[in-house]
């Protein structure tokens, strides 16, 4: 019952634009922890076991046959609770080991036929195989796809199955809800009406209550706060899973497990009436506070950053420094009272509204620095300014090499790769350990970096955002084009810098 739902949740909150917000940050922290946790639960749940409760499963099942005359496939049978305990925590430290290990090799095998499809198919096979292997210990096989998540995500092929499966993501989230409603027991609930609605209710206040004393308790302030309340109040899907898992492990009896899913599954239903409210009552109230503060710009420098975090904070501790005064905006409100404490003036609010961007002088400033988190919101932002201010200088944050193409298609000129500087350094580091001097190693970084900037504006005449990567036949022949012209070329560089230490 303490679980919350992670499909119903974040999906709200990515289309209300939230995640990025303090409340949803929050909200997806106690939903990650809440999935991990999960794992230990199954684990454990077998320790739990009632004696009166498993002597009764034990002659139900010989009653209806229900092993099937021991046909049973189950790993698990016949072990003492701790047993049981012992096998799936180590079915679990397996699978995610071996998983860590295994799904680099296997997918870079895959990647050779250069198949979209492939890549889907081999992904649900290790899905469906994990999910076998935890059914077999005598787990739930929804904690089986967790755990094949888990693994995939790891992988470094993360990115390419992810675009692979977005289209179907809507659809199968769908599916999962026709599941979640043809569960519910309708002859259960019209025999026990006014409890079990009475019990979904007293649930979700009790939630509310405990969230919101959190929410205190670690500042979340304003509207964050009753967004982090009220979006985590039902419980969750994976509650499904752990009654079912109890009553096979003869936890609860059947009777009270099916009054318990009743309740899961109407306080899911009740979720979108909750942000109904917040949308409607909540954050209107609040917002009426917050836009009269963000209208009040004081400073117009002529430089705008939209974002404090830990790019556009150094960005903006650079300027600072150099005796400059950017307009910083930022939307975590945490993030401004940390500011505010070391005397430093940013203004909350939204930076992709076009009202709070001419409130900052975006008119008549000279650079605009998009140092926001959110991959889309950042693409979206450029291609507005670009499109309204063309005079106006941008330096636009990219999360990754395709998210400079899209920035480039959409009028930035100056883009830096989230992680690229860093690469580099770390790149010069290996160099430098390995024997080679420090001026050595930053030649063959800077050679590197030259070449692969070419590389960049040589493909991103071919790319097209309309299109997968992958998918697009003219962008993977310029990069194999490219990388025929100018692989030697680096080489003989690299090599001639290295060279020099035989010389030395």
């Amino acid at each position: 019952m303490a679980l919350s739902s992670t499909a119903i949740v974040l999906q709200t909150l990515s289309e209300k634009g939230l995640m990025k917000s303090d409340g949803g940050q929050s909200s997806f922290s106690v939903l990650l922890f809440q999935d991990v946790a999960v794992i230990l639960m199954l684990a454990l749940v077998p320790l739990l076991a009632l004696p009166e409760l498993v002597e009764a499963l034990s002659y139900s099942q010989a009653v209806t046959g229900g092993d099937h005359g021991g046909s049973s496939m189950s790993l698990v049978d016949g072990l003492p609770g701790w047993g049981v305990a012992l096998v799936n925590l180590s079915a679990i430290i397996t699978v995610i080991v071996m998983g860590s290990y295994l799904t680099g090799p296997i997918f870079r095998f895959i990647a050779v036929a250069q198949l979209r499809e492939l890549f889907v198919a081999t992904a649900l096979m290790i899905v469906i195989g994990i999910a076998l292997l935890m059914s077999l210990v005598g787990l739930s096989p929804a904690l089986g796809t967790f755990l094949a998540g888990v693994v995939l995500a790891n992988s470094e092929y993360r990115h390419e199955l992810e675009s692979n499966i977005d289209p179907f993501k809507g659809l199968l989230l769908g599916l999962f809800f026709m599941t979640v409603g043809a569960g519910i027991n309708f002859s259960l609930l019209s025999d026990n009406l006014f409890i079990i609605v009475g019990l979904t209710l007293g649930l979700m206040a009790l939630k509310i209550a405990v969230l919101y004393v959190l929410a205190v308790i670690f500042k979340l302030g304003g509207s964050d706060r009753w967004l982090f309340s009220l979006g985590l109040a039902q419980a969750g899907e994976f509650g499904f899973v752990l009654l079912s898992f109890t009553v096979s492990s003869a936890v609860i009896p059947a009777d009270l497990a099916d009054r318990l899913l009743l309740i899961v599954a109407l306080s899911m239903l009740l979720t979108p009436a909750l942000f109904i409210l917040y949308d409607r009552i909540i954050a209107p109230r609040f917002s009426e506070l917050e836009d009269r503060e963000m209208d009040v710009i004081e400073e117009k420098s002529g430089i705008i950053i939209a974002g404090h975090g830990r790019v556009g904070g150094i960005v903006s501790r650079i300027l600072r420094g150099s005796g400059m005064s950017p307009t910083v905006i930022d939307f975590s409100s945490k993030q401004l009272e940390m500011l505010k404490s070391l005397d430093v003036q940013a203004y909350y609010g939204d930076a992709t509204r076009p009202d709070l961007l001419h409130a900052a002088g975006i008119a008549d400033a000279k650079l605009f620095v998009i140092a926001i988190d959110d991959k889309d919101q950042i693409t979206e932002l450029t291609k507005y300014v670009h499109h309204h201010y063309p005079d106006l200088h941008i330096v636009a944050r990219a999360v990754d090499r395709n998210h400079v193409y899209d920035l480039w298609h959409a009028g930035c000129r100056d883009i830096v790769r989230d992680t690229y500087d860093s690469s580099l350094r770390m790149g010069r580091s290996a160099i430098t350990a390995l024997g080679y001097t420090r001026d050595q190693a930053q030649r063959m970084t800077d050679t590197f970096s030259h070449i692969d900037g070419k590389g960049m504006l040589y493909t991103a005449e071919h790319y097209d955002p309309a299109i997968p990567a992958f998918d697009n036949e003219a962008y993977v022949a310029s990069i194999k084009e490219f990388r025929d012209i100018w692989s030697e070329d680096l080489t003989a560089r690299m090599e001639a810098i290295m060279a020099e230490k035989k010389h030395d």
